[in-house]
């Protein structure tokens, strides 16, 4: 399973926001990484600059590399509606991503390695898959045996957010996703319209 394993608040600082969630790095230190600091001079960055930018955030973001983000964009682009929107909601529907949106895993790395460890089922069957895309319907849950993990039940405790698009059980430890989310109700800080520029030229 190829995956980004650098420092995570290195990548932080580069995009200036927490896309790990918190780190308490990213308030001492709130500006980009290199020797010289904040006392770096910075020119004015061109239009693809910004774009790129933009793109390798989104795919830290959900934990992705070159060629996935490629490959889910081009099924985006394939699609109906508008092909940004219908990218994160690609992002959103992966199997990883809602077992770290329903509060089984404390990020969206635990949650990849939960499903790697076969600890999560879909619709009564263990997938292992992380990028395995979820349908309007679909049930995730916790696996019977695996349900007693200590990360598990850490992470259920101390999660609050609820999403629109997920119904969670807890009496079951399962979730169904129940339709495709809405641009508004994606938190994520990600301008997918430079994206789709980026892709498009």
């Amino acid at each position: 399973m190829a995956r980004y394993r650098g420092p995570k608040t290195k990548i932080a600082r580069r995009f200036k926001e927490p896309i790990y969630g918190e780190d308490k790095w990213m308030d001492r230190k709130p500006y980009g990484p290199g020797q010289h600091g904040p006392n770096r001079r910075r020119g004015k960055q061109s239009e693809y600059s910004v774009q790129l930018a933009e793109k390798q955030k989104a795919k830290y973001t959900y934990g992705l590399l070159e060629r996935q983000f490629q490959k889910m964009f081009q099924a985006a682009a394939s699609r109906k509606g508008i092909t940004g929107e219908t990218l994160l909601q690609l992002c959103e529907a992966r199997l990883d991503n809602t077992v770290y949106r329903l509060g089984i895993a404390p990020t969206r790395r635990a949650a990849r390695q939960l499903v790697g460890h076969r600890h999560i089922t879909v619709n009564g069957d263990v997938v292992n898959v992380p990028s395995y895309t979820l349908r309007p319907g679909d049930v995730v849950a916790v696996r019977e045996r695996s349900r007693s993990l200590e990360t598990i039940t850490n992470s259920l405790a101390t999660s609050a957010t609820r999403f629109d698009w997920l119904e969670w059980d807890g009496s079951n430890m399962s979730g169904k996703f129940i339709t495709m989310p809405e641009r508004a109700q994606i938190p994520e800080n990600i301008r997918e319209q430079l994206i789709v520029e980026l892709y498009s030229k």
